[in-house]
């Protein structure tokens, strides 16, 4: 029996107990739900937060079933959507104010999408579109340019710089890509958008909650992104819109509601648009599932993103490590660039029976998942992953595929 078999490499083993007692977040792990599965799925589903059970029996029992349609107002729902907007922004980097909670990404992609292409006027034709994006924002993004009468041009993010022009009117683009992992240079691209005149907007969806974004520090002008992934947010948890403070009186958005309407309770025929974030909203907030929300982001509370992002590349660079000493030479590839500036928190590998190896990891308590046709991605969320569990995450991959 070899020394892998018997129970992992002890230099392995050792480095991860003691990363994990130097590990200044190790606490945040006890204000999640969690067995003793290694849970590496958090870039698709994040895990529970202790708090929300709790928050969610009392927004259901007290301030529905006896406050009842008081609570607009006495429990604080009708405001909801700008002060859990407030929540998210330090963790991406923006000033109070210019983020609001509520309906999908996909919906919040194609206000941001729209709303761009409107700001930017009749004479520029074209929308760019990151060509490796999330599927659904690229069919957001098609039935945006026929709706506004654009072309719509699908382009690697990397080419940007060479393909945006004065033809330009929005570029669409995914800050980590969904199936490898790569993180891509957001300053230097908004920058590029930004030189030829046109507008920036940005999917945060794998990023926000697992690294620094800098959306004022950069001046994006636009951004949405979901929260049930690294935020923790619950299934189906209400995305949010950011808009640029600067942009905010010319933000017309495609999907008019009204609790954006200046005076929502005037009930007028014509509409205008309330001042700042407030014109992203559109009709009445999902309030069981953003005030869940609202409890989870209270685990953020006092969370540095700058040291979630350093335990990531930590982590991410042991996985590697893990898997290059448990997993024979050439059974897997990894997909995520070994480029700290270049990874978001996940690590893709490439492996020809992905599917079946990802049944049998579960099986045995490490849950990833798996992207046809042969990718299996792990994601890294700091807050509750540890470095022995990244230990045991490679060691169980070696004996699965050997």
């Amino acid at each position: 029996m070899s020394e892998t078999e018997r129970g992992g490499v002890p230099e392995l083993v050792s480095e991860a107990a003691e990363s994990d007692a130097a590990d200044a977040l190790r606490g945040l792990r006890e204000r999640f739900v969690l067995d003793e599965v290694v849970y590496l799925d958090g870039n698709s589903l994040g895990a529970l937060p202790a708090e929300v059970p709790a928050r969610v029996e009392d927004v259901v029992r007290r301030q529905w079933g006896e406050l009842r349609i008081r609570s607009w107002e006495e429990s604080g729902w009708w405001t909801a959507p700008e002060r859990i907007g407030d929540r998210i922004a330090p963790l991406v980097g923006a000033a109070r104010g210019q983020i609001v909670v509520g309906d999908s990404t996909s919906v919040n992609v194609f206000k941001a999408l729209v709303a761009a292409v409107r700001m930017a006027g009749e004479g520029r034709d074209e929308i760019l579109v990151d060509a490796t994006t999330f599927p659904t924002d690229g069919y957001i993004a098609e039935s945006a340019a026929r709706m506004t009468g654009r072309a719509l041009r699908p382009v690697a993010p990397a080419d940007v710089p060479d393909a945006v022009g004065d033809r330009t009117a929005a570029v669409l683009l995914n800050h980590v890509d969904y199936r490898t992992g790569r993180l891509h240079d957001l300053p230097a691209l908004t920058a590029a958008v930004h030189a030829a005149g046109a507008y920036a907007v940005w999917d945060l969806c794998h990023s926000a909650g697992a690294l620094p974004v800098g959306l004022d520090e950069h001046g994006v002008d636009l951004a949405v992104g979901c929260t049930y992934k690294y935020l923790n947010g619950g299934p189906g948890a209400p995305a949010y819109l950011y808009v640029r403070a600067e942009l905010q009186d010319r933000f017309d958005s495609p999907l008019p509601g009204w609790n954006s309407h200046a005076e929502p309770f005037g009930m007028r025929a014509g509409y205008e648009p309330v001042a700042g974030a407030r014109r992203g909203r559109v009709g009445t907030p999902d309030i069981l599932s953003m005030l869940a929300l609202e409890a989870a982001l209270e685990v953020w509370d006092g969370v540095s993103v700058e040291a979630v992002r350093a335990k990531s590349l930590a982590m991410t660079d042991f996985f590697l490590r893990c898997v290059g000493a448990y997993v024979p030479q050439g059974r897997v590839v990894s997909l995520t660039p070994a480029a700290h500036a270049e990874r978001g928190s996940q690590v893709a590998l490439r492996c020809d029976d992905a599917g079946d190896v990802m049944k049998r990891l579960i099986e045995r308590g490490v849950v990833g998942d798996f992207r046809h046709p042969d990718v299996l991605r792990f994601g890294f969320t700091p807050l509750y992953v540890g470095f022995a569990d990244v230990e045991r995450a490679a060691r169980v991959l070696g004996e699965v595929v050997r």
